[in-house]
C-alpha cells in the first residue's frame, strides 16, 4: 500500500485548500498538481511542489499560473 500525505495549495484560485497525494517509492509527492476549475482541464491551474523546510519533509504546492 502506498503512503499518502496532505499538502497545502498556496496562491491561485485554490489558495488555502489541501490535497492528498500518494508518495512515490522514494517518499516524495508528485512534482506538479493540476487543480481543475469549473471548466475541467480548460480552467486548470498549475501548482509546483516546493519544500519549505530544509530540515523536515514538509511540502506545499505553489501556484505558477493557468494551464493554457
Amino acid at each position: 500500500m502506498a503512503s499518502s500525505v496532505q499538502i497545502p495549495l498556496v496562491g491561485g484560485t485554490a489558495d488555502g485548500q489541501t490535497i492528498t497525494v500518494e508518495l512515490d517509492s522514494n517518499g516524495r509527492p508528485p512534482l506538479t498538481h493540476h487543480h481543475l476549475g469549473s471548466g475541467g482541464l480548460a480552467d486548470a491551474q498549475i501548482y509546483e511542489l516546493e519544500n519549505f523546510r530544509e530540515d523536515a519533509r514538509e511540502w506545499r504546492y505553489r501556484w505558477t499560473g493557468p494551464a493554457v
